[in-house]
């Protein structure tokens, strides 16, 4: 039965659901699909499809997930940057036969979800680790401009190709420029005004929806050339199977990796970000719940959806406690799906348009830049890369370049470890050092370094050449190298061979070679690999300073305890 509750969370929270937890879901709720239900359909425009494909995303996934989810706060449903993920693969996709482009994006999220149950069931949840800060940033921001832009048409009233160039997409306009339609645009900029205007408040989105609507009626706005929704079909979605061509399929599997990974990235900063000690979500449940919630949003002719991180936090904060919020809010979608479409007719496209340049403008991250420039600026290369590819070469692009560049660098800095020549702090038996402490002074005849790093097979010749180099360079002839290997938490095969070839090539040059506050692990290795024997017991030491009075021939005058204790 335990094993049953790990896997459907609902068995183990609803049996105890308190009474006093229905008005913060219920609150919650109502809230979340206030903001859901605009963004659900202006979302969909991002991905383009119909609006109404985006408020089929928003009933399935809500519920699957309450069953299903490991955070009681997280919000599922359309956000924008799996929306434009759906467009860059549903733009460039040669469609057969009778397909369309609705049953594709439907195929598309019940792809996205067999890969995410798969890696849940395999508890791949560890691979987001790949996707370092530097590249979400660089990704998101350059995707929130891309996302932006590709709304412009809209909020222009001009016909620009589907495109996630940033580039491109300003050329089409300046070439469209002579065709600006003024009445859209105006709808438009009012849109955004007063979205800004009523920033702090969170059904700002549907006061917008509301207003549009009822100007578009006051001032036939439809008349005077103003794109409007127009027929939404009223009713729930039915069960259909998305059946699609094994040469669509194919070639959608790329984006629903890209998808599958991302949306997961998204749902679980999300709910760590609104996350109480007790309500942590679980990555390979997440995923496992995720792959749930897409399987069924594609069985109901829906698109991807993820946890979006503004829902989140307006859900967390309303007052959710558990995942009833979330059915709350897909009975809300639902009711208005049913009762409220023909409401919908006149709404202007631009002020959809509106919603979504206003909702991405948040996600524009320059806080993190001007971290790295003072901390870290290696990383932001990472960010700066991601970024500039992401806009000009597309955002499947950008992200794999993003996430390579993180990778090299990452080799290129296991393969150059920080390595320290260590000297010993006058009146103590403290090593640090040298560039680090002025006061500290070499020993003669020896040549003390510290790596900061495993030793594997890239780096350990890097240690190797440091090591004959900082000889070659000593003052004095040397008569002992020590190794401070408190840093060095694993060796593998190729550095152990290493390891014993110096050994050997000091040893010929009447070098002896000592090893310092080795770990447990390292010392159990070069135990059994006999490397110990090899060097000799003497060799080993707890402390640098007891290496040193070992390789000067002088008796150890502290206990090794103490100085263990001490370091």
């Amino acid at each position: 039965m335990d094993r049953l509750r790990r896997l459907v969370p609902i068995l183990a929270w609803l049996p105890r659901y308190r009474r006093a937890d229905l008005p913060g879901d219920l609150t919650a709720g109502l809230t979340t699909a206030v903001m859901l239900i605009p963004q659900a359909m202006a979302y969909a425009m991002i991905a383009g499809l119909p609006p109404i494909v985006g408020l089929y995303a928003a009933i399935a996934p809500p519920i699957v997930y309450a069953v299903f989810g490991s955070s009681p706060k997280l919000a599922v449903g359309p956000v924008a940057m799996d929306s434009l993920l759906v467009a860059a693969a549903l733009s460039s996709l040669a469609l057969v036969g009778g397909e369309t482009i609705v049953v594709a994006a439907a195929a598309l999220a019940a792809l996205v979800g067999l890969i995410q149950l798969a890696m849940g069931a395999l508890r791949l949840g560890f691979v987001v680790t790949f996707l370092s800060q530097p590249v979400l940033s660089g990704f998101t921001s350059a995707a929130a401009l891309v996302i932006a832009a590709s709304q412009i048409g809209a909020l222009f009233g001009v016909k620009l190709s589907p495109s996630t160039g940033l580039h491109t997409i300003l050329g089409e306009l300046w070439g469209a420029r002579a065709g600006i339609h003024v009445p859209t645009l105006l709808v438009g900029l009012a849109a955004v005004s007063l979205l800004i205007g009523l920033a702090r408040f969170r059904g700002k989105a549907i006061v917008v929806v509301a207003l549009a609507i009822i100007s578009s009626t006051l001032f036939d706005l439809a008349g005077r050339g103003v794109a409007v929704l127009g027929e939404i079909p009223a009713g729930l979605p039915g069960f259909a199977l998305p059946w699609i061509s094994s040469t669509t399929l194919i070639s959608l599997a790329p984006a629903a990796l890209t998808i599958a990974l991302l949306s997961f990235m998204e749902a679980i900063s999300s709910g760590l970000a609104v996350a109480g000690p007790d309500d942590r979500p679980d990555a390979d449940r997440e995923l496992v719940a995720l792959g749930l919630s897409n399987l069924a949003t594609g069985l109901m002719r829906g698109y991807p959806i993820a946890g979006g991180l503004s829902r989140t936090a307006v859900n967390a904060q309303a007052g959710a406690r558990t995942g009833l919020a979330g059915v709350f809010t897909a009975a809300i979608v639902a009711v208005a799906l049913l009762l409220l479409t023909p409401l919908l007719h006149g709404l202007p496209k631009a002020a959809l348009a509106a919603i979504i340049v206003v909702a991405v403008a948040g996600l524009v991250d320059l806080k993190l830049p001007r971290t790295l420039w003072r901390l870290r600026r290696r990383e932001l290369l990472t960010l700066g890369v991601t970024f500039a590819a992401t806009l000009t070469l597309g955002i499947t692009t950008g992200l794999a370049l993003g996430v390579l560049l993180s990778l090299v660098l990452f080799v290129l800095r296991t393969t150059r470890p920080h390595t320290a020549v260590l000297g010993r702090l006058p009146g103590t038996t403290v090593y640090r050092n040298l560039d680090r402490f002025p006061d500290a002074l070499p020993v003669p005849g020896l040549v003390i370094v510290r790596i900061d790093a495993q030793l594997y097979f890239a780096n350990v010749a890097f240690l190797r050449e440091t090591l004959m180099r900082l000889i070659d360079e000593a003052a004095t002839p040397v008569r002992g190298v020590i190794l401070d290997a408190a840093g060095i938490h694993d060796v593998d095969i190729s550095a152990l061979n290493t390891l014993q070839e110096l050994h050997r090539g000091l040893a010929a040059k009447d070098i002896a070679l000592y090893f310092a506050a080795v770990t447990g692990p390292v010392r159990d290795l070069l135990a059994r690999s006999g490397f110990q024997d090899l060097l000799g017991a003497d060799k080993f030491a707890i402390t640098t300073h007891e290496a040193v009075q070992q390789a000067l021939g002088e008796r150890c005058s502290v206990d090794p305890r103490v100085l263990q204790a001490n370091h």
